[in-house]
C-alpha cells in the first residue's frame, strides 16, 4: 500500500533527518513507529501525505482499486485527492471546546458537502449518521449533544478520532496521539486505535514514545535512529538488546 524506495530528507540547514529510507506497509498494517525526539518520526509520517517533501528517493501509495500516487510527482488536485484518504491526527485534540462533540465530528465531512453547505454548516442525513456511528464506536454517543470542553483529555482524544473515522479514510496516521494523556487514559486511546484498525481494517501508522503501548497493540514496529530504520519487526522480536540500540544511554 505505501513504499519507500531509497527515501532521504535533508532539511534547508543541511540537516539529514531521513536516511535512505526502504520500507513498504501493507493494507490493514497497525504500525507503531519509536525512537528518541529528533530520530525522524514526525518527518517520516509527514511524508506519506505530503506535507513534508521528500530530498529524494520515491513513495508510492496504492489502494485497493489500483490507484496510485507517486509522492515525488503529484501536487495540487490530485494531491488534495490523496489528502481526503488519509486522516491525520495529532497530540492536540483540535476540537473546537464551544461546539459540541457531534459538530466537531461533523466538521470532517465540511470537505464532502457543497459550499453553501458548508459555509452554513448544514449537514446531511447521510453525514450525521456516519457521524453518529463513528461516537458509537468509540463509546461517545451518550455524549453527542455535550460541549467539548466539557470532556476529560481522554475523551478529547476520542473525539479526534471519532472526527478522523467521519472523513472515511483508508489511511490513519497520527503523531503522538497520547503523549499528552496520563498511563491510564493513553492504554485506552491506543487500544481504540487498535478496534479500529480491526472492525474497519484502516491502516494506521503512529508515532509513539510508550514503548509498552507499542508491543501490546500494534501489529509492527518500526525504530528510527538519527533518521534511520535499525528495526522493523513484529513486537515480540523487539528485545532490551534492539531497544537499547533505539534508545542508547536513555533505555
Amino acid at each position: 500500500m505505501i513504499n519507500f524506495t531509497n527515501v532521504n530528507k535533508v532539511w534547508p540547514n543541511g540537516k539529514h533527518v531521513l536516511r535512505n529510507i526502504n520500507l513498504k506497509i501493507e493494507d490493514g498494517e497497525f504500525v507503531a513507529v519509536i525512537g528518541l525526539s529528533g530520530a525522524g518520526k514526525t518527518t517520516l509520517l509527514k511524508t506519506i501525505n505530503g506535507i513534508n517533501k521528500i530530498s529524494s528517493g520515491e513513495i508510492l501509495i496504492s489502494w485497493n482499486n489500483n490507484e496510485e500516487y507517486n509522492l515525488s510527482k503529484i501536487k495540487n488536485k490530485k494531491l488534495r485527492q490523496l489528502r481526503n484518504k488519509i486522516g491525520l491526527m495529532s497530540q492536540e485534540y483540535n476540537n473546537l471546546e464551544k461546539q459540541t462533540v457531534l459538530t466537531n465530528v461533523l466538521n470532517s465531512r465540511i470537505s464532502k458537502v457543497n459550499f453553501w453547505r458548508s459555509l452554513l454548516g448544514i449537514f446531511s442525513k447521510k453525514d450525521k449518521e456516519i457521524a453518529l456511528r463513528s461516537l458509537e464506536k468509540l463509546n461517545l454517543l451518550d455524549y453527542a449533544y455535550i460541549r467539548a470542553e466539557n470532556l476529560s483529555g481522554g475523551q478529547q482524544q476520542r473525539i479526534a478520532l471519532a472526527r478522523t473515522l467521519s472523513q472515511e479514510p483508508q489511511l490513519i496516521i497520527a503523531d503522538e496521539p497520547v503523549s499528552a494523556l496520563d498511563p491510564i487514559l493513553a492504554n485506552q486511546v491506543i487500544k481504540d486505535f487498535q478496534n479500529v484498525n480491526k472492525s474497519d481494517k484502516i491502516t494506521i501508522i503512529l508515532n509513539i514514545h510508550h514503548v509498552e503501548l507499542a508491543q501490546k497493540y500494534a501489529s509492527r514496529i518500526i525504530g528510527l535512529k538519527d533518521g534511520k530504520i535499525i528495526f522493523d519487526g513484529k513486537p515480540q522480536q523487539l528485545t532490551k538488546k534492539i531497544l537499547k540500540e533505539v534508545y542508547g544511554d536513555n533505555y
